[in-house]
């Protein structure tokens, strides 16, 4: 028979078997949760973009929706190439998102990234953005078409800006004045550059998104001669399209949210609930009328399917227009 200290050890034993047990079948519930850490979502401009200020607007919805602080991080340089080598790398566990656009298909076609869209998986389209030809309020030219008429009778002489060589803002523009059989000379900045520069007099046109370009208009140093897009941007209701201005021409830029290929499809879900919750909110539509975006959700599967044949078109066109490198 045994005696009370071997009992009383076999129960311990017992116990501390039990607890180990235990303590196993929590931790992997314990590492499946997510998130459990702040999440960054990468922005290939600087602050004060058009892209940073919309970033920073579903940045504060999705807080509220995950659990968790959504951190924007600005990785500005190459039209956006930058920022999607650092996300490619990443690794793919939610953690590290980019919010991406058109400029993922014109950045590979520009010979600035190694990889295409393909290189994502996509979570959520969130916004609409239209493209917009912009000066200064003392500018001679009123419309599109004295613009494209200076350019064309002088040809190289306008200094028109735009995000960087191989943006989404670059390659319309190019593509635009091309189009017009017209010429000018293309100066590529940093995005919150471009606005800066305009105002200063260094250049004398922008293709820009309305983000950047809305508070200078409200306070009257900027003016509006046209959009690029197939329908008039809400920012700017009263400026007619290059197509209402009788030039065949759009180009319509979409945001959204990407992560690693590889992602976990349960994380991937939920940061697409998230972004469903966010976009859909009144706080994002009332924002979207303020800065110029339009709130635009489309699922994973849609926004894949956006993406997809957006890339396609692009690569058209950059061929067309002597931009496809790759």
């Amino acid at each position: 028979m045994k005696d009370s200290t071997s009992l009383k050890a076999s129960s311990w034993m017992r116990l501390a078997a039990a607890g180990a047990s235990l303590a196993f079948a929590v931790a992997p519930t314990l590492a499946g949760e997510f998130p459990s850490k702040p999440i960054e979502l990468i922005v290939q401009f600087p602050a004060g973009s058009s892209a940073d200020v919309v970033a920073r607007v579903l940045a504060d919805g999705m807080t509220k929706h995950v659990g968790q602080n959504v951190v924007v991080i600005n990785r500005p340089g190459a039209g956006g190439a930058l920022a999607y080598k650092h996300v490619q790398a990443a690794k793919p566990d939610g953690y590290t998102l980019v919010f991406n656009s058109n400029s993922i298909s014109t950045v590979r076609y520009s010979g600035l990234t190694p990889f295409d869209y393909k290189a994502f998986d996509p979570i959520a389209r969130v916004t609409v953005e239209n493209p917009v030809i912009a000066v200064r309020k003392d500018s001679p030219w009123n419309n599109l078409s004295d613009m494209m008429a200076h350019a064309r009778a002088k040809p190289g002489e306008i200094r028109l800006g735009n995000s960087g060589t191989g943006s989404h803002t670059h390659v319309s523009a190019e593509a635009f004045v091309a189009g017009q059989k017209a010429e000018v000379l293309h100066v590529p900045f940093a995005a919150a550059q471009v606005v800066t520069s305009l105002l200063g007099g260094h250049i004398d046109a922008l293709v820009q998104l309305p983000g950047a370009l809305a508070p200078h208009v409200r306070a009257g140093t900027l003016k509006v001669l046209g959009t690029l897009s197939s329908v008039r941007e809400p920012a700017f209701p009263t400026v007619p399209t290059a197509l209402e201005q009788g030039m065949r021409f759009q180009a319509d830029m979409w945001r959204g949210v990407a992560a690693p290929k590889g992602t976990p499809p349960a994380v991937l879900a939920k940061l697409e609930t998230a972004l469903q919750k966010t976009v859909n909110s009144p706080e994002f539509k009332a924002q979207g009328e303020k800065s110029g975006f339009i709130p635009a959700f489309q699922t994973a599967r849609e926004f894949a399917q956006t993406i997809a044949t957006d890339d396609a078109a692009l690569a058209q066109l950059m061929a067309k227009v002597g931009l496809k490198l790759q």
